[in-house]
């Protein structure tokens, strides 16, 4: 295989690190569901899914019936999948056939279940979304009864694996008051379906966030993305776990993925030279550019220009320049016999340095998620230790 202009490592024992945290949070009968929509966030379906099941996952969370194709391709167990997101009729019947699990949010659409479930003489797993106040996708109450009627009409059709809603930013203290608002409607909805006699096998409404800093989200089920890959959701949850430690500093998750390339050029710039397109930097002495094989169409923020940081030879270089499509330059005046293929940390550790995901988002507008879900596929993913 050809080489990439740049390189991801993913650490299995930071994932089993993270991993053991959240169990410890949410409880051992609570089965964690690793959401690995948006290529597991970036870090790669193909890479994450065996992972996870080495940390003892056996359920996975994705947004299409792609996704969870390449779950399937991907795991070494009988691990359940389950849809969360947009699933055309077309990919029903294949869905069904699966056994995958998915979300029903619209009455239509389960009227639709029903109809290519009987077709193909299958059960369809399916799981109700209910509209909590979040104003996205889910069932409204007054369509409810016509959902348990269908329900009840069609057991030999449908299998009820869940109920469950989604909050709207539980990871702001701000939207507290809303939150508890979804929480308790989300009871009463609950409450109404299975005083039909409806007895849904697990309930779920916790993200990450949730299952982090609020126990009473925390039930048969926790979707987890963001804090098993090592991030906080934000740093109002990172503050609620400083509070119930009672710490000033603790930071128990582990950041996954690392991100690495070499320098592909050197350059010297005399002073009062512009670097790269425009004239957004001017040298103000006598400069050692390093020119780096990486840029926004490599998944490395523009808005990092003259603001990012890299790792070289253990020491912050700091970037000069505007970001390029494929290429970015960094000032290496102040470090010490730099060469030609010098391994380059965009992301990750470098002797007694590191840049965080985190700190993508401290110099640019984008959120660990949005930041890290834009990695190409196409960049080479390494599992190590």
């Amino acid at each position: 295989m050809q080489r990439h202009s740049s390189r991801i490592e993913l650490s299995q024992s930071a994932l089993q690190n993270n991993l053991d945290f959240i169990r410890r949070k949410a409880g051992n009968d609570t089965v964690i569901s690793s959401v690995v929509k948006a290529n597991a966030y970036g870090h790669g379906i193909q890479e994450i899914v065996p992972m996870a099941e080495k940390c003892g996952i056996r359920h996975f969370a994705v947004a299409s019936s792609y996704e969870a194709e390449e779950v399937i391709d991907a795991r070494t167990t009988d691990a359940d999948i389950m849809i969360m997101g947009i699933l055309y009729p077309e990919d029903l019947p294949w869905v069904i056939e699966q056994q995958i699990e998915f979300f029903v949010y619209d009455y239509n659409r389960l009227k639709r279940v029903i109809e290519v479930a009987e077709k193909i003489d299958e059960k369809a797993h399916i799981h109700l979304e209910l509209e909590t106040g979040g104003n996205r996708t889910g069932l409204k109450e007054d369509q409810l009864d016509a959902v348990i009627k269908q329900i009840k009409k069609h057991s030999d059709q449908l299998i009820l694996e869940g109920v469950c809603t989604h909050y709207a930013g539980i990871e702001s203290l701000s939207n507290q008051s809303r939150i508890q608002q979804q929480l308790k409607k989300f009871g009463g909805m609950v409450d109404y379906i299975q005083s039909s006699g409806i007895n849904p096998r697990l309930q779920h409404t916790a993200c990450s966030a949730a299952a982090l800093a609020f126990p009473e989200t925390v039930m048969d089920l926790v979707r987890i993305g963001t804090a098993q890959y090592g991030l906080w959701p934000s740093p109002d949850i990172y503050n609620l776990h400083l509070l119930e430690e009672n710490k000033v500093s603790d930071n128990p998750l582990q950041q996954v993925l690392s991100w690495k390339t070499d320098i592909m050029h050197l350059k010297e710039v005399p002073k009062g030279d512009f670097i790269g397109y425009g004239t957004s930097y001017c040298a103000s002495r006598d400069m050692q550019i390093a020119v780096i094989p990486v840029g926004y169409g490599n998944g490395y923020a523009r808005s990092l220009s003259n603001r990012g940081h890299v790792l070289i030879r253990g020491e912050r270089a700091p970037i000069v320049g505007s970001v390029n499509m494929n290429v970015f330059m960094v000032d290496v005046t102040d470090i010490e016999n730099v060469q030609i293929r010098d391994e380059v940390v965009m992301i990750g550790s470098q002797e007694k340095n590191a840049i965080t995901i985190k700190s993508f988002t401290e110099v640019s507008d984008a959120i660990n998620n949005e930041f890290i879900s834009r990695l190409p596929a196409a960049i080479n993913r390494k599992v190590v230790s």
